[in-house]
């Protein structure tokens, strides 16, 4: 009987895309000799205030919510999840103007996600209300909010709302760089594993996600339970969005657009003013 073997918590958004990444290595789909690992699915509000207290081995979290925890987590170089030309919305119902939009409350997801900075980043300072982030659509469409910052699957599935978007923040943030990709998500793992495990566990990490991209219709079935009922055709859609070959590497655009979003967010005094960008490590980086 195996004694050492240590078991891994992966926390992760309730959403196809991570579930589709990590599907090989919470099922057994690839041979991990020594460990096992367990799903933990919570919102990435939740997420990156779990992360404030180490609380699981592996975590997703967002990218504004990093320096908060580099004491204790190194961001691993897969995992990404990166908008090529997409990202947050800002959405509406018709009619409303984005004036209108940015002199009422915004319903966002979340004070430390990425969406919320890269709002802050191209509206400035906004009056907001936090929302669970499956919740801003209906809470649109019933009149409590104007507009709502909307994450994961709500980026395609709004236009069934007959929704307007006023701002597609990943194109945004394209404009803004050198056509660089919108840094939302990663995964982090726990430094006190040890430079050996963390550098195994990305490694297993990474293989996980190759082989959903070779196989993807195994992961794509399994991942389906995440999307709060949405067909297989956006399933589909939106796991291609976030799982592609910049999940397997950030490559050097990815990493440079990390370090610029973190020093922009220093520079409106949402990020730690210490933190320091160049010296930022990605585990299993070449």
């Amino acid at each position: 009987m195996e004694t050492d073997e240590i078991h891994i918590r992966i926390g992760h958004s309730p959403d196809p895309d991570d579930a589709f990444m990590f599907h090989a290595l919470t099922t057994g789909a690839i041979k991990t000799p020594g460990r096992n690992y367990e799903h933990v699915l919570l919102d990435i509000q939740t997420l990156n205030e779990k992360a404030l207290n180490s609380e699981y081995e592996i975590s997703a979290v967002s990218i504004h919510s990093f320096p908060k925890i580099i004491e204790n987590y190194a961001l691993m170089n897969c995992g990404a999840s990166m908008g090529e030309g997409y990202g947050p919305m800002i959405v509406c119902r018709q009619g409303v103007s984005e004036e209108d939009a940015r002199s009422n409350i915004i319903a966002v997801p979340g004070l430390k996600t990425s969406a919320y900075l890269g709002l802050r980043l191209a509206w400035g300072d906004c009056e907001v209300a936090v929302v669970p982030f499956d919740e801003i659509i209906p809470r649109i469409l019933d009149g409590t909010y104007m507009s709502g910052l909307i994450i994961h699957e709500g980026q395609l599935t709004y236009v069934d709302h007959d929704l307007d978007v006023l701002i597609d923040l990943g194109k945004w943030w394209n404009a803004r760089t050198p056509n660089w990709p919108m840094p939302l998500g990663g995964n982090v793992v726990r430094r006190d594993l040890g430079e050996e495990v963390m550098q195994d566990i990305t490694k297993y990490t990474k293989m996980s996600i190759e082989f959903a991209l070779k196989s993807p219709d195994e992961a794509l079935e399994f991942a389906k339970a995440w999307g709060r009922g949405i067909d297989d055709d956006t399933n589909k859609e939106f796991v291609g969005m976030y799982v592609n070959d910049r999940t397997i590497d950030y490559r050097d655009e990815g990493r440079a657009s990390i370090r610029r979003f973190i020093k922009e967010g220093q520079g409106i005094g949402l990020i730690r003013e210490d933190f320091d960008t160049d010296a930022m490590r990605f585990i299993g980086a070449p």
